[in-house]
């Protein structure tokens, strides 16, 4: 008989094969799962119709394919009595405490110091088979199914497994730790490329802080959902309050630009908003909301791009930012900043106005969920009050944490942010 795919629900007519458990020759029992389907966000274990010897597999992983199509052929009668035990355990009522073992790794009834699949290389389970909400169970804890024997029947993993199966990890961890029995899978080799061959190169050593950036940034990438928001911010108040005062901040020895500003605008927004303030603990499932403003400026300096944190953003004087940010500006590219100096920052802001450039996607600098990203500003054409008005425009990408905040957060915050560079106060330049 062929066994073909049934319709899964309203409007779910096909999906993406995502594992097929079975070959040609295996022994199937009825309503035993014989492959998964993807459709839309769930994975769907998709059952055997018969009982019998698989003599055609017709589908693979990555496929897609539709209700009514054929998967697998098999045959029944005389075919299907090579595995009567099966085929009867399968038809069976199933007693609450009795355990099926499937085909792909024994299950056995484990003492305290039964032996636990702790490491990568230890599968135990090759097509691990198990309900959408066993596998969101499974990712939320971050249990590998493959290391987990099922139960069921096919060798499908029920919820009881994945908590058996934690339960024994936490006897094991209680234990005195031995030896590891096999090594931690090897990453790839990277491929070497000869480019010589092809005309005059020269190589340059990657420096040790070109390597902590390229691993912090990949692991921001791989970690983070991240999501950026672009907006133009108007900087014309600004620019002129900057104008106005400049010269009697050098007469204080201190340089007066328009990063102070956005300092003490972003400050005052993030106190607004404390959901940009944060960061996500993932080990205690906490948001951790910070009652501090310590914000991080990125620098650009031959070695590569470094982050000293300006702490207590939201109490301190424009001046006193002004002089702070130029101190913290020199040491990072004299390379004389500390450690200390680069930590504890709550959010970054990368100003790349002095260079050039429009809007872009900065990556954020985990811990932090939100990192807020400046492009050079530029005199443009504004409708404002129905005429049209020429004002310093400036680009804005806003990357945040999808994780941790929701769009909508991120659009207020922008409206706010917008607000605090147009609403500058002259009190807060004066000296």
């Amino acid at each position: 008989m062929d066994v073909k795919l049934p319709k899964l629900g309203e409007g779910a007519d096909s999906g993406v094969v995502v594992n097929v458990f079975v070959k040609e020759g295996d022994t199937v029992a009825k309503d035993q799962a014989i492959m998964e389907l993807e459709n839309e966000k769930a994975v769907a274990a998709i059952p055997s119709t018969g009982a019998g010897i698989v003599e055609k597999v017709y589908v693979k992983a990555g496929d897609r394919i539709s209700a009514g199509q054929k998967i697998i052929t098999i045959a029944d009668g005389a075919n299907a009595a090579a595995a009567p035990a099966l085929v009867a355990t399968a038809a069976a009522p199933k007693p609450a405490a009795k355990k099926i073992a499937p085909k792909v790794a024994p299950v056995v009834e484990e003492a305290d110091d039964a032996p636990v699949a702790e490491s990568p290389d230890e599968i135990v389970n090759e097509n691990p088979v198990a309900a959408p909400s066993v596998r969101k169970a499974a990712r939320e804890f971050g249990i590998d199914l493959l290391k987990i024997a099922g139960s069921e029947s096919g060798g499908r993993i029920t919820g009881e497994d994945v908590k058996n199966y934690i339960q024994r990890l936490i006897r094991a961890a209680s234990r005195p730790a031995v030896a590891a029995t096999a090594a931690a899978p090897a990453k790839a080799a990277p491929v070497q490329i000869d480019f010589s061959q092809w005309g005059p190169v020269t190589k340059k050593s990657v420096t040790p802080l070109r390597k902590v950036i390229a691993r912090r940034m990949s692991e921001s990438w791989n970690t983070v959902a991240r999501v950026t928001q672009f907006d133009d911010l108007d900087f014309t108040k600004l620019g002129e309050l900057r104008k106005k005062f400049a010269a009697d901040y050098e007469k204080k020895g201190v340089k007066l630009t328009l990063t102070p500003f956005v300092l003490k605008a972003v400050a005052d927004t993030l106190k607004k908003h404390s959901i940009f303030n944060s960061s996500l603990d993932e080990v205690a499932n906490e948001i951790i909301l910070k009652e501090y403003v310590h914000l991080g400026i990125a620098v650009d300096t031959d070695q590569g791009l470094m982050v000293p944190v300006i702490r207590d953003v939201d109490k301190k004087s424009l001046f006193d930012l002004a002089k702070e940010l130029e101190l913290l500006a020199a040491k990072a590219r004299d390379r004389k900043i500390s450690a200390d100096e680069m930590k504890g920052g709550t959010f970054t802001i990368s100003n790349q106005g002095a260079i050039g450039g429009a809007h872009f996607t900065p990556i954020i600098n985990l811990p932090e969920v939100a990192i807020l990203g400046l492009g050079r500003g530029a005199l443009k054409p504004v409708v404002r009050d129905g005429k049209v008005e020429v004002r310093l425009m400036t680009p804005m990408a806003l990357s945040y944490d999808h994780r941790v905040v929701d769009g909508g957060s991120a659009a207020r915050f922008t409206v706010d942010l917008l607000k605090a560079f147009e609403n500058f106060g002259e009190d807060a330049v004066k000296i």
